[in-house]
């Protein structure tokens, strides 16, 4: 049951599955994980609290200095990144400055590395704050989870501490317009006695009319790679599977990236 937190504001560059060498950004506390949702299948473990009102959480000013430091040390080694990511310990979008934050690592990226991208890993539940939906809509890669169109999968895998009715998420997630790209982890077995599943044909078919729905400019489709919460009692989706299940999105015509 090991998982990991990451330590700083900044970390890497890693190599990402989906999307190359990417600089990771932290917005939440190194000590635990803060978000609004509790996926069992979540690599930095179980949500210990979803309120973020106390917290010790890096300033605007802080992750500004920590992401120019970076920038500047790579541009010396002669490494660019492909992408500067919003991940970390949780749900970036809950930080408080996250607007402005956001701005800021434009600034910056336009500076160092023009080409790079600006990515977000977001649960989309804070999509409607027109704060974050607007600095959603200023980066490269606005990427947010659905994981499933059925009310109780999304509550089984995902364990939402905020009501998520799922109709109205697909409706807010389609008011883009098409400037977002939908993740989506596929994964099977056993959680709490109850069979965890989100490949069945029903599964499918409700998500792929999500999709039909939403129409991203693009579908990450993944499934876990490193430890769980849950241990060895989730299992990894077969890469075979899931790009039999790009290719429903494709016959969409919807472009997809598969991570085995």
């Amino acid at each position: 049951m090991s998982t990991f937190l990451f330590d700083k504001i900044v970390f890497g560059p890693v190599s990402s599955r989906r999307l190359g060498v990417s600089l990771g950004i932290n917005l939440l506390p190194v000590n635990r994980k803060v978000c609004n949702f509790n996926c069992i299948y979540c690599e930095c473990g179980l949500t210990q609290g979803k309120d973020i009102k106390g917290e010790k959480l890096p300033s605007r000013q802080q992750v500004y200095e920590a992401l120019e430091s970076s920038l500047v040390e790579m541009k010396k080694n002669g490494r660019a990144p492909d992408v500067i990511t919003y991940a970390g310990n949780g749900e970036p979008t809950m930080h408080p400055e996250f607007p402005g934050i956001i701005d800021d690592s434009i600034l910056l990226r336009d500076k160092y590395f023009p080409g790079a991208k600006i990515a977000v890993l977001s649960n989309s539940t804070l999509i409607t704050r027109p704060a974050v939906r607007e600095a959603l809509l200023k980066v490269d890669s606005n990427i947010l989870k659905l994981d499933s169109a059925f009310d109780n999968t999304i509550l089984s895998h995902n364990q939402p501490n905020v009501k998520i009715d799922t109709e109205k998420l697909i409706n807010d997630l389609a008011s883009f317009k098409g400037r977002l790209i939908i993740q989506t982890l596929f994964v099977k077995g056993v959680f709490q006695g109850r069979t965890i599943d989100n490949t069945t044909p029903a599964e499918l078919e409700a998500w792929l009319s999500a999709l039909t729905k939403i129409r991203p400019s693009e579908v990450m489709i993944y499934t876990i790679s490193r430890d769980t919460p849950e241990g060895g009692k989730l299992k990894k989706v077969a890469l075979e599977e899931l790009k039999r299940i790009a290719a429903m999105v494709n016959e969409l015509g919807i472009k997809t990236q598969v991570s085995g």
